[in-house]
């Protein structure tokens, strides 16, 4: 089965609020077995909404839209779907009892206006909706199925749950699920990954795509079954294939964070971990990784120190452009090396890590008693997310360089 999704409403384009109703209604349909192929975003305009909802039945097997089912002049949902379904619209006055016994247990006055929430489309099976005042429908027109929710979150999931999955999952004739699973990778570029296991990108069962943040890539395998046992099947044997051709890259799955990844990398080898940044990325680091004895616990960072760009020059026998040579990215992690050695001389610290970051550059530097690694950017500190780089290229690093240290003790 294939579906669309349609939200409806101007505010959503105009950037006021976010659609989230579309992403949850996407989770569910993909964990019963419905494929999303196109999500559509259209504002309250009656000839839009009808022309939407005109195009998604020519693709797909069921429409679903969220938003324009309230009473005000602006809810054009109902008129839109009968009109893309060749219907009238006709008054149900069980409905109207049921908006007007909502309002009383709300303990306020119906108004006039409500009363329109008792027309859906001619012949359409009519939706409860316990949770709000607007009735919600189900339409199976001769071109396929459109099934109108509340643009409120809380109702259209209530509404989800109880009615329109069990419908669905019966239409299908059986349960039938998608499942997916995300390898969380760092320290490695999605063109790099795209490389090697770009021949697993071409399969249709289970599918492999990628997914690129700031400083790291999601690898999302997802497989469609009859039962959870197959889907787990597809995904393990493509879980296997890309972590043997990714090795330490992947650092977790699904939600899992890099900074837990290295806290847990630390805490296994026994390690402490020093830090060093300047600028923005002091931020970012302390909200990531946090400082001090962390409240008590283990000591995993023994020493965060925001230190002084000036004051790293003139360790190296610069300055911010009259030194005896011109301040570039290559000299920022020539910074960060020197600053990464001696912090973790100074700090006892196994691993100490050092962001050097200017405007016209950025330096990062992992250092371990076995080894280390150095990286240096075109791109400086002031950007919102040069910082946000930095910090998950730094943390990376580290994770790879006690992982490794792990292997070989």
């Amino acid at each position: 089965m294939n579906a669309e999704i349609i939200s409806i409403g101007t505010e959503l384009l105009l950037g006021e609020i976010v659609d989230t109703n579309s992403t949850y209604i996407a989770r569910e349909l993909r964990d019963i077995g419905v494929n999303i192929f196109y999500i559509t975003t259209v504002g309250d305009n009656l000839a839009r909404i009808t022309e939407a909802v005109r195009a998604s039945l020519e693709r797909a097997d069921v429409v679903i839209t969220t938003g324009g089912v309230g009473p005000t002049v602006d809810d054009m949902t109902r008129q839109a779907v009968a009109d893309a379904t060749d219907r009238t619209l006709e008054f149900r006055p069980e409905l109207l009892e049921e908006i007007a016994e909502r309002f009383r247990q709300f303990g306020s006055r119906m108004s006039e206006n409500n009363r329109v929430q008792a027309y859906i489309p001619e012949g359409a099976i009519p939706v409860y909706n316990r949770l709000g005042t607007a009735p919600c429908y189900i339409v199976e027109a001769k071109n396929g199925t459109v099934i109108s929710l509340p643009g409120v979150p809380r109702e259209m999931k209530d509404i989800m749950i109880a009615t329109v999955l069990p419908y669905l999952r019966e239409r299908m004739g059986g349960l039938g699920i998608i499942k997916a699973r995300i390898l969380r990778s760092a320290g490695i570029g999605e063109s790099s990954i795209d490389a090697r296991i770009g021949d697993l990108e071409t399969w249709s069962n289970p599918t492999v795509g990628l997914a690129a943040h700031t400083g790291q890539t999601d690898i999302r395998i997802t497989a469609r079954a009859d039962t959870e046992s197959e889907a787990d099947s597809l995904i393990a044997k493509a879980e296997s294939i890309i972590r043997e051709r990714l090795g330490d890259f992947v650092y977790g799955t699904d939600r899992e964070r890099l900074e837990d990844a290295l806290v847990s990398a630390l805490r296994d080898q026994g390690w402490t971990l020093a830090a060093s940044y300047n600028g923005p990325s002091a931020t970012f680091f302390k909200d990531r990784i946090g400082g001090g004895d962390q409240g008590g616990r283990d000591l995993i960072v023994v020493d965060i120190a925001d230190h002084d760009l000036a004051d790293l020059l003139d360790r190296l026998g610069q300055s911010d452009g009259d030194g005896e040579r011109p301040v570039t990215a290559d000299t920022y992690r020539d910074l960060s090396r020197a600053e990464a050695r001696r912090l973790r001389e100074a700090s006892g610290a196994d691993v100490a890590l050092a962001i050097v970051s200017h405007i016209d550059g950025t330096g990062i530097t992992a250092s371990t008693p076995y080894k280390e690694r150095s990286r240096s950017y075109q791109f400086g500190g002031s950007d919102t997310d040069a910082p946000v780089w930095a910090v998950t290229w730094a943390m990376s690093m580290a994770w790879q360089l006690v992982r490794q240290a792990g292997h070989h003790s």
